[in-house]
C-alpha cells in the first residue's frame, strides 16, 4: 500500500482542492482501516463550501469534506471485532466517549465528546482511506450496494426523526421539504406506520420522487398556498406529526400552523437564522410538542434493514455520480442544480 492517497480538502469557501495526503493508520482508537467506495454529498457539505460554516463550527483549517460513506475493509487491528478484510461496510460517522451519561443511557448522539466526520477541524471521507473505530462501522448484506450504503447516514436522520416524532400506525403527517433529509424521513415516517403522508415542496422533480417513495398527497408550493391545501386535505383538523425538513423559518412557521391540537411539530432542517420568531402563545394554548433532532442514535442497524428488506428505497434517491478529482465541481453543481439533484454521490 502507498502512503499517500487522494483526498477533497476544503482550504476556504469555494476553495477545495484534491491532493495527495498521508494514508491514515490504524490505532486502538480507530482500529479498522477502509477503502472508501461511495460517499454522498450533503447538505452540510455544501454549506461549508458555499459559506465556510455551519452554526458556531467554522472552517478554520483546511479539512477533507464528506460524512455519508461506504467502502470495503482493507485491515482490522483484531479481527475480535468481527470484522473481516473485504467486508462491506457502511460508516456511522460519529463516534463517542462511551463513558458520558448519555451514552451509557443509549442517547450518544448527547455526548459532548463526539468525533464527527467532515465537521471541522475533523477530517471527513472524502478520501481513499479512512481509519474509524469498529463499533461504529456496520456490514451490509450481499443484496446492498455501496452506494445504498452510503445513503444509510441520510436514512438515520430520517428514522431517527420518525422515532422521536412517535409517529405510529394510523398516524397523518406532513414533510415539508422533499430533499434527500425529507425523502428519507418520509419513508421512515411510512416504515414506522403512517398511513397518510402530506409532502410539500417547490420542485416538481423532487415531487415526483416523494410520490414514488411513498407519499399519499403531493403540494406544489410554487403554485398554491400549502398550508390552505394541507387544511382542507385534512378537513380542518392538521396532521397528527409535521416534519419541518427545509430548513427554513417560513417552512417551521407553517408546521406549527398545519400540526393538529395537541400534535408534533419535529424539527429537521438546520436554518441559517438561530432566533426566529415563534407562535409561543400557539404552542403553549394548543399544546404542541416541538421537538429537537440532532443527528441519530442506534438506528444504523434499523436502517440497514429497512433497506435490505425492500422497505425503504434509498437507491433511487441517487441522482448523479462523481469521481474524486470531481468533487470541487461537485459542490458547486449540488448547490446550483436543486431542481435536478436529489443526492449526488463521490467515487474515491
Amino acid at each position: 500500500m502507498p502512503d499517500t492517497m487522494k483526498a477533497a480538502v476544503l482550504h476556504a469557501v469555494h476553495d477545495m482542492r484534491v491532493e495527495d495526503v498521508p494514508i491514515p493508520e490504524v490505532s486502538e482508537e480507530r482500529d479498522v482501516l477502509v477503502r472508501v467506495r461511495s460517499v454522498g454529498i450533503c447538505g452540510s457539505d455544501v454549506h461549508f463550501f458555499e459559506r465556510g460554516a455551519i452554526g458556531n463550527i467554522r472552517l478554520q483549517q483546511p479539512t477533507i469534506m464528506g460524512h455519508e460513506a461506504a467502502g470495503e475493509v482493507v485491515e482490522v487491528l483484531d479481527d475480535a471485532c468481527g470484522l473481516r478484510p473485504g467486508d462491506r461496510v457502511a460508516i456511522e460517522p460519529g463516534y463517542t466517549c462511551r463513558r458520558c451519561e448519555f451514552c451509557r443511557s443509549g442517547r450518544y448522539n448527547m455526548c459532548p465528546d463526539v468525533v464527527f466526520l467532515a465537521a471541522p477541524p475533523v477530517d471527513g471521507a472524502f478520501c481513499e482511506y479512512l481509519a474509524w473505530p469498529s463499533d461504529f462501522i456496520f456490514r451490509l448484506p450481499d443484496e446492498m450496494s455501496l452506494d445504498e450504503g452510503a445513503m444509510i447516514e441520510p436514512l438515520a436522520v430520517g428514522l431517527w426523526a420518525a422515532r422521536r416524532a412517535g409517529a405510529k400506525t394510523g398516524d397523518s403527517v406532513a414533510v415539508l421539504g422533499a430533499g434527500p433529509i425529507g425523502l428519507a424521513t418520509l419513508q421512515s415516517a411510512v416504515a414506522e406506520g403512517a398511513t397518510r403522508a402530506i409532502v410539500t415542496d417547490l420542485v416538481p422533480m423532487r415531487l415526483e420522487m416523494a410520490e414514488r417513495l411513498g407519499a399519499t398527497d403531493l403540494i406544489d408550493a410554487s403554485k398554491v398556498d400549502a398550508e390552505e391545501a394541507i387544511m382542507e386535505l385534512t378537513a380542518g383538523r392538521g396532521v397528527d406529526v409535521a416534519f419541518e425538513c427545509a430548513g427554513a423559518i417560513p417552512a417551521l412557521q407553517m408546521a406549527m400552523r398545519v400540526v393538529k391540537n395537541g400534535g408534533v411539530v419535529q424539527l429537521v432542517g438546520m436554518p441559517a437564522e438561530q432566533h426566529p420568531q415563534i407562535p409561543l402563545y400557539e404552542i403553549i394554548n394548543r399544546e404542541l410538542d416541538v421537538r429537537g433532532l440532532f443527528r441519530y442514535a442506534n438506528c444504523y442497524p434499523p436502517a440497514i434493514s429497512l433497506v435490505a428488506t425492500g422497505r425503504v428505497n434509498v437507491e433511487s434517491m441517487v441522482t448523479h455520480h462523481f469521481d474524486l478529482e470531481e468533487a470541487p465541481e461537485a459542490m458547486s453543481f449540488v448547490h446550483d442544480r436543486k431542481d435536478a439533484v436529489i443526492k449526488a454521490v463521490v467515487h474515491p
